[in-house]
């Protein structure tokens, strides 16, 4: 019967050991869990649609380089390039299309093949890198379009009268600007305001003296020997504000192809100079991107009060100018150097 009985309570205490350890064991998971999401990565590197995005496919999963540029240069960096990377996953970051899990590198190198890390200094790839360089150009052209908005501006004690001798005065200077402009032109009104005009006096509710309406009307020219006579017919016509004058490009297609090829030749030979200096030679060009392009400035001027006292009565001279097209490469060389 004693037997029994320190049978009894040994088999007690073991379930009371049992079941405090179980707890624990949970615990440790959890806390693993809530660990900075450390990560070892080994798969290929792919483009993705990110700008200047790089992923690592590892088993169907993808995981975007939130800074890839830092190995860029790298002689094994290129598409499908088996590639091992420790870091961090950074499931927070918001790219622009979500592509494949954010994951932060800090050490990547090239596994298997060209360019991986071995043991052995003979099989490494010395005697290769990489370069970044940019290239810059500026191409000037002639504008081939020209916008003039001008305004008619009226004043009168009552809203009415004001807006009544608007229509009357912008019908007549519409009328003279499509005449000047020809018929290829486009007209169109731009604007349109009638406001109070207020006396303002100190501690005293603003008081409504009159009323002011105001009509734009904006004129796209292709011909821009018509500028100056659609100046001066407005003002004839009556309109009493010529506000802006721009020139713009838009068939801008030819002058960007060459700001853009001039650009890349630049980039180009700068590779080859460094490639010199170095006392070897380019063997490839890896990567090229359009970088810093966009469309031609618009030249834009105001008319000056003494061109508006003027213009009608001599003939308003205008300067088109140029613009200038701007574009720039970079890109990314392979140069082969001597041991």
């Amino acid at each position: 019967m004693k037997s029994l009985q320190n049978a009894i309570v040994v088999f007690a205490v073991a379930l009371l050991f049992a079941a405090q350890a179980t707890p624990a064991r949970t615990t440790t998971k959890k806390i693993r869990q809530g660990k900075t999401q450390e990560a070892t990565l080994r798969g290929r590197l792919s483009r993705t649609v990110e700008p200047g995005g790089w992923l690592i496919v590892d088993g169907g999963k993808k995981y975007l380089l939130l800074n890839a540029n830092r190995f860029q240069t790298e002689s094994w960096f290129r598409e499908a390039a088996e590639v091992e990377a420790v870091g961090t996953m950074k499931p927070d970051v918001i790219t622009t299309y979500q592509e494949g899990t954010p994951f932060e590198v800090r050490t990547m190198r090239a596994v298997g093949g060209r360019g991986a890390a071995t043991d052995n200094p003979t099989t490494n790839t010395a005697g290769i890198t990489r370069v970044l360089v940019t290239g810059d150009s500026i191409v000037q052209a002639q504008p081939d379009t020209a916008v003039v908005t001008v305004a008619v501006v009226t004043q009168s004690a009552t809203a009415l009268v004001a807006q009544r001798e608007n229509a009357t005065q912008t019908e007549a200077v519409i009328r003279a600007v499509r005449t000047a402009a020809g018929a290829g032109a486009e007209i169109e009104t731009s604007g349109y305001n009638l406001q109070p005009q207020y006396n303002y006096q100190q501690n005293q509710q603003p008081r409504i003296t009159g009323y002011q309406a105001s009509n734009s009307v904006t004129a796209t020219l292709s011909d821009l020997t018509r500028v100056g006579p659609v100046i001066d017919a407005a003002a004839s016509a009556g309109a009493n504000s010529i506000s802006n004058l721009s020139f713009i490009l838009r068939r801008d297609r030819p002058a960007r192809d060459q700001a853009l090829t001039e650009a890349t030749r630049e980039a180009i030979a700068k590779a080859q100079v460094m490639a010199q200096a170095l006392g070897g030679r380019v063997i490839r060009i890896v990567e090229v991107q359009e970088a810093g392009a966009g469309r031609p400035p618009i030249i834009q001027r105001e008319a000056s009060d003494s061109i508006r006292a003027r213009a009608a009565a001599t003939d308003t001279p205008i300067e088109t100018g140029t613009l200038d097209i701007r574009a720039q490469v970079q890109l990314i060389a392979e140069i082969e150097t001597r041991q």
